[in-house]
């Protein structure tokens, strides 16, 4: 699929510049440009998503772990003592 964007002078002088030093094409950096923008914006929102439905089930069940209690269990990650996950509680 083609598509065409309109860039300033500047911008466009920038691309040229950058794709000469990493001895690639402008398009190829212009397409590197937007598929990692629409990742990261992608990730964000998924991020947003799971972060709303984590809100609604607390606020339907009241079940959570306190901020100290996942720093403990995390401050066990990767030591002989490593623990499971704690339950949820009210």
């Amino acid at each position: 699929m083609a598509t065409s964007l309109k860039i300033d002078e500047t911008l466009k002088s920038r691309v040229q510049h950058l794709a000469s030093q990493r001895r690639r094409s402008p398009h190829w950096i212009m397409l590197e440009a937007i598929q990692q923008y629409v990742e990261r914006e992608e990730a964000r929102e998924s991020f947003k998503q799971e972060a709303l439905a984590s809100w609604a089930a607390y606020k339907e069940t009241g079940r959570h772990l306190t901020g100290q209690e996942v720093r403990t269990w995390l401050n066990t990650w990767g030591t002989d003592d490593e623990r499971v996950v704690p339950e949820c509680h009210k």
